[in-house]
């Protein structure tokens, strides 16, 4: 390769801006927190205490983004989350960094 051709490649790359990883905790404040509240212990009564020490998290990351991706109905809930929690714009990937952002709240 010639060295003008490498000294192009490298700055397009430079200039190109790198993909950042969604923000779990964003995307949980945008989409969830309305029914969770802003500790993800249940804004009122019948959403579950997603923190709670053997509570949803319990459950494995794949069925967890599940849960959020297509919606899921809590044993003795009044009401069904919606599938994305009503985020249509929401992505596997964005459901992801949600669940590990509810992970560094597990148990507090």
């Amino acid at each position: 390769m010639k060295p003008q051709m490498l000294l192009i490649g490298t700055l397009v790359l430079a200039a190109v801006p790198a993909l950042a990883a969604p923000d779990g905790k964003a995307l949980f404040q945008q989409t969830c927190i309305a029914c969770h509240g802003p500790a993800a212990k249940g804004a009122f009564p019948g959403i579950p205490d997603l923190t709670r020490k053997g509570g949803p998290l319990a459950k494995p990351d794949a069925e967890l983004i599940a849960n959020v991706l297509n919606g899921y109905q809590s044993k003795g809930s009044p009401m069904a989350m919606p599938p994305k929690g009503g985020n249509p714009a929401l992505t596997a990937e964005d459901a992801a960094a949600i669940v590990a952002y509810l992970r560094t709240l597990e148990g507090k």
